[in-house]
């Protein structure tokens, strides 16, 4: 009777009872024997790296011409590892007929650069010239490049000999791509395609933070020297917890009885250091109650490609940079 009850009971779950054992002992093996070394999407039978081209664009929405693509996506180790396998089998004289992204590179990171520093003068008139760098630096920088080249899917249509794909040549990828859409659909199209991919970047972050000033109560001492006014005058006018861990003071700065900015610290020092660049945030109008940077705005490009910088911090008052309102 037994035997019968489980019998009809195994065959109402339809699940065996060796099933869940099976499975155990398969994932405890699974363990022992570490993670998967990874593998590239090319070694699957499903696999076809035309169709990945063309299909590469239209998730972008650019229209690549399927040569030039194919070149931004084709580095010179590739060829390189190529010639070599064909080498070895008996070929002297090895011919793939296949161009590197080298050129396409430097020209893609040539508009990129040129773009995005353009747009921040723009954006931010009053931001020294060395911010503005400083934030073309960060967007520029492999590690910014290579999050947005992954997340838009180049890793596994790269033609490399690197496996897994170093944040290096994701980088140069995506700047080739750059340089692939401008020779394809025309330079404003590839200057849309690094405002919505790369200025974006900036999206919630502070751009003082990026850009960090070294001693900023010379530069805002320097800074009100040039306008013919005061030194800065530091103040304390709060503070809680003395000779405690939890200390805190604020400091503000004044020039002339006029207020220019506040700090907090756990030291006065460092609440004085902090006033100086609260009072720098709001003369450059990059004080986090500002507009945010503005990514769909017009960027006239000159047609010499020469951009008027903006001021250096060396030579920065109020009488040589323009008076922007903002809310």
């Amino acid at each position: 009777m037994h035997t019968l009850f489980n019998l009809y009971f195994e065959s109402e779950r339809n699940i065996k009872r060796w099933v869940a054992p099976t499975l155990k002992e398969m994932k405890r093996r699974k363990l022992k024997m570490g993670p998967e070394a990874p593998v590239h999407r090319s070694t699957f039978l499903d696999w076809n790296y035309h169709s990945e081209l063309y299909a590469f664009g239209k998730r972008l929405g650019e229209d690549f011409r399927k040569d030039v693509l194919q070149c931004a996506f084709t580095h010179r180790s590739y060829i390189i590892q190529e010639e070599m396998k064909q080498k070895e089998v008996g070929i002297e004289d090895p011919k793939l007929w296949l161009e590197d992204n080298e050129e396409l590179a430097k020209m893609g990171e040539k508009l990129m650069s040129e773009y995005l520093k353009q747009h921040l003068r723009v954006a931010l008139p009053r931001f020294p010239e060395e911010g503005i760098c400083g934030i073309n630096d960060y967007l520029m920088s492999d590690a910014t490049l290579a999050h947005v080249s992954k997340h838009i899917g180049t890793t596994d249509i790269i033609l490399c000999s690197d496996f897994p794909v170093t944040d290096t040549t994701l980088a140069k990828t995506f700047k080739a791509i750059v340089g692939a859409l401008a020779e394809s659909s025309g330079e404003d199209k590839a200057r849309e395609f690094v405002r919505d991919f790369v200025l974006t970047q900036l999206a919630g972050k502070d751009v003082n933070e990026i850009w960090v000033v070294q001693d900023p109560m010379k530069i805002l001492t320097d800074i009100l020297k040039r306008d013919g006014k005061s030194e800065p005058e530091p103040r304390l006018i709060n503070e809680c917890g003395r000779n405690t861990i939890l200390a805190s003071y604020q400091v503000a700065v004044y020039c002339s009885k006029e207020f220019m900015g506040v700090g907090y610290g756990e030291t006065i020092s460092i609440a004085v250091e902090m006033a100086a660049r609260d009072a720098l945030k709001r003369l450059f109008q990059t004080t986090e109650n500002m507009k945010p940077i503005p990514f769909t705005m017009n960027v006239n490009v000159p047609l010499n490609n020469k951009f008027k910088q903006n001021v250096s911090v060396d030579n920065w008052n109020s009488k040589n940079v323009p008076n922007v309102v903002q809310c």
